[in-house]
């Protein structure tokens, strides 16, 4: 079963309708909530008049912060660096244009969007800080208390990187920046929450990744205990990180419920999932790398600033991962860089999918191309004078990950799989036409990106899986799905340790009353973690069921065979139970009294010691009109080391998936504010995702070295394919335009980008 791709098993509901998201929920009664945000980037909070839209009929409740005295508790706190506290609803000063200040409850949602209207909120500018130069400047700190805009720093460091770089033949100095970008889940956020009739429980459904940060943020912030709050998850339309984040849109649901006993539902607008869903990637980056005349590497030296908006939400991980992820697949041996991420008045940071590596790729990547260039090799050459080699294996590039284990990659043949994606590219090939086609106006260029991805990250993953008497197999787990094809990898999992046929295996997660523990879906980390807690809990069910089944066959458990959900005497298929009969005489049998409880079912967790480490290249093809400095992508290749491929299929579509975002970050997604911080791009009008018309069919091909770090091999996936994209764009069209002089320090190469670009060379 493993390694086989069944079609997804969640598919066909979905696709005939049956899905339920969030904005499918009634209940009885309900009402509808809509949040007022403010309009200012930075702003004292002067007064809130309200009186009118409180007048308008239908409208049950409008609150601001003062209103609220239960939510006073922060929704986010420092973990580390400099204390801050982000709001519920804003108090006194707005950090952001998005930030919540008020909210109204109403009948209906047109009545909400009514009120929301005459509510009149008088201001009292701030300055804001809508640039990196600004907030590294400081003259205003963003938070009280704080001696400038700071709000912490991330290092890392191996061998002595200035007396390498003294002695280097090439030496490459490049300031690179790399765009913020949104998530754009196809579904905005939503909550509904309401009051068991039975139990008394405090239930909140949300459009959310975890619904564990969910109940635990709701039962902080309002006093109540966790046990009493029941988070459970609809289906959800993507999610891509963001959504994995603490907002106080649910916090302000739950607390409408329980002052007005009834059920109160919201669902953001497309615009507001611009101005309040977390953002990512917003980095600046001023870098040196060295080189021996034979193209080595022999050091790199790397400082960054990264936006993370007005409150550092996500702590250092952001940050901590551009840091041990820029040296990528590459020795590296001497290395040193500093991360410092600033608050301004924009969105907050959120983990968009690949979180921090996408940007140390972008600038390690572009570096090796512009190196390249002065030593006169190609591209693709340079890469593998300097890959990591298969004997060198696991390789330790001298860094601590953020778990605090020192980095050591997984097992893999990272100049194999370079070579694999040349190969699908056809690069030798498109080598000849950029040749033939270098005096015309139309120019072929060629990008390569390579990476290395830590994944999988713990603490730890459980699963319960428990044989019912029909034949059915149920299995709990703490993550949830947004598309990703759970039910289908976890199910295969549990059906191959377990010896039950697939189609009798159902996943269920989303509920933290049926599943206690979760550390929620994110950071590739799901069939990394939770798949071998599956395995785990499936082998012990299997040898409970073993157990009663050599008591009925009266033969030894070692004798036990189960298959396709059959329980026999090994050499002798035809004298079978089932194992819904298995399921059944558990409840009762003797022959599990060793093991201290009855029936077919178990519940274990697992940790993994560190993280594994994945390897990719993804390389493009793209032709440049000198003469309306459009940009075509005509080919694109993936190659990625997923280590033990559960089910290929489901793992070519995350990477296809992900390199989709991935060439979007390159040729025309950015989030843009003006000098007064306010978001210009807030509707798909101005932010440009790419459309399927702009995408050349994306070929996969998988690598298959085991992971050491888990008992079934696997390596992460989930955001493989969007971290290598940018840079591969990028690298691409600066090659069809290198000999006009053109260098681009930034994504994405949009066609006014680099029609600015063209022009600069030309004047120079």
């Amino acid at each position: 079963m493993i390694g086989a791709s069944p079609l997804r098993k969640e598919d066909r509901r979905l696709l005939t309708g049956a899905g339920r998201y969030l904005d499918d929920l009634r209940r009885e009664g309900m009402l509808h909530l809509g949040v007022l945000r403010s309009v200012e980037a930075h702003a004292r909070i002067v007064k809130i008049e309200a009186s009118r839209a409180r007048a308008l009929a239908g409208v049950v409740a409008v609150w601001s912060a003062a209103d609220l005295p239960e939510i006073t508790k922060p929704i986010g706190t420092a973990s580390t660096g400099r204390p801050f506290a982000q709001p519920v609803l804003v108090p006194d000063i707005a950090r952001y244009a998005g930030e919540p200040v008020a909210v109204v409850i109403a009948e209906t949602a047109y009545r909400v969007a009514d009120a929301l209207e005459l509510i009149e909120v008088e201001y009292d500018p701030l300055p804001p800080i809508a640039t990196l130069e600004e907030a590294a400047r400081g003259r205003m700190p963003l938070h009280e208390g704080w001696p400038d805009n700071a709000a912490l720093s991330v290092r890392g460091a191996v061998g002595e990187t200035e007396g390498a770089l003294g002695g280097a033949a090439v030496v490459v100095h490049a300031k690179l920046r790399h765009p913020r970008l949104a998530a754009v889940p196809i579904e905005p956020r939503g909550a509904l929450a309401y009051r068991d009739a039975e139990t008394g429980a405090l239930v909140v459904w949300s459009s959310h990744q975890n619904p564990y940060r969910v109940r635990d943020a709701v039962a902080t912030v309002l006093g109540l205990p966790a046990e009493g709050v029941r988070v459970t998850l609809p289906d959800v339309g993507g999610a891509f990180g963001p959504k994995g984040s603490i907002y106080g849109e649910e916090v302000l649901v739950a607390t409408a419920t329980l002052r007005l006993g009834r059920a109160v539902k919201w669902v953001e607008t497309r615009r507001e999932d611009f101005l309040s869903l977390g953002h990512d990637r917003e980095q600046e980056h001023d870098a040196r790398i060295g080189f021996a005349q034979d193209g080595t590497i022999v050091a790199l030296e790397d400082t960054f600033l990264a936006d993370v908006g007005a409150y550092p939400a996500e702590g250092a991980g952001l940050t901590a991962n551009t840091v041990n992820h820029l040296p990528g697949p590459y020795r590296v041996p001497n290395y040193r860089a500093l991360g410092t991420s600033l608050v301004t008045t924009k969105t907050v940071n959120a983990a968009y999918r690949g979180a921090g590596r996408p940007e140390a790729v972008f600038v390690m990547e572009r570096l090796l191309d512009l190196g390249a260039r002065r030593l006169g090799l190609d591209p693709a050459e340079l890469r593998r004078r300097n890959l990591v080699r298969p004997e060198e294996m696991p390789y330790r590039p001298g860094l601590t990950y953020k778990d605090g284990v020192p980095v050591a990659y997984d097992p893999g043949d990272f100049p194999h799989a370079f070579e694999r994606a040349l190969g699908l590219l056809c690069y030798d090939d498109w080598r000849k036409r950029q040749k033939a086609q270098a005096l015309t106006p139309r120019r072929i260029g060629v990008g390569l990106a390579c990476y290395v991805q830590g994944t999988g990250l713990g603490p730890f993953e459980g699963a319960l899986v428990r044989v019912d008497p029909s034949g059915k197999v149920y299995v709990l787990v703490g993550v949830t799905a947004q598309g990703q094809g759970h039910a289908t990898t976890l199910a295969q999992i549990a059906a191959a340790e377990l010896g039950a046929a697939f189609e009798d295996v159902s996943v269920s997660a989303g509920d933290t009353t049926l599943f206690p523990f979760g550390m929620g879906t994110g950071g590739s980390r799901v069939t990394a973690n939770a798949g071998p807690a599956v395995a785990r809990t499936a082998r012990a069910v299997r040898e409970r069921a073993a157990r009663v089944a050599a008591e009925l066959l009266e033969c030894a458990p070692e004798d036990v065979r189960i298959e396709r959900s059959r329980a026999h005497v090994a050499g002798v298929p035809d004298r079978f139970v089932t194992l819904g009969r298995l399921a059944q005489a558990a409840v009762k049998s003797k022959a599990l009294k060793p093991t201290g409880e009855p029936g077919l079912n178990a519940c274990t967790y697992f940790y993994p010691d560190t993280v594994t480490w994945a390897f990719g290249t993804q390389a493009a093809a793209v032709e440049v009109d000198l003469e309306t400095c459009g940009v075509r992508l005509l080919a694109y290749a993936i190659v990625h080391d997923s280590g033990r491929a559960i089910n290929p299929t489901i793992v070519e579509g995350q990477l296809q998936g992900g390199a989709a975002q991935g060439i979007g970050a390159g040729l025309g997604e950015e989030l843009v504010y003006d000098a007064g911080a306010q978001l210009l791009t807030a509707s798909l009008m101005d932010y440009a995702i790419p459309k399927a018309d702009q995408l050349p069919p994306l070929p996969v091909a998988l690598e298959e070295h085991p992971s050491v770090i888990n008992p079934l091999g696997v390596k992460g996936v989930g955001e493989s394919g969007a971290i290598p994209g940018a840079a591969a764009i990028v690298n691409a069209v600066e090659d069809a335009v290198a000999d006009l002089g053109v260098t681009i320090a930034e994504a994405p190469v949009t066609s006014a980008r680099l029609f600015a670009l063209l022009r600069g060379a030309r004047r120079a």
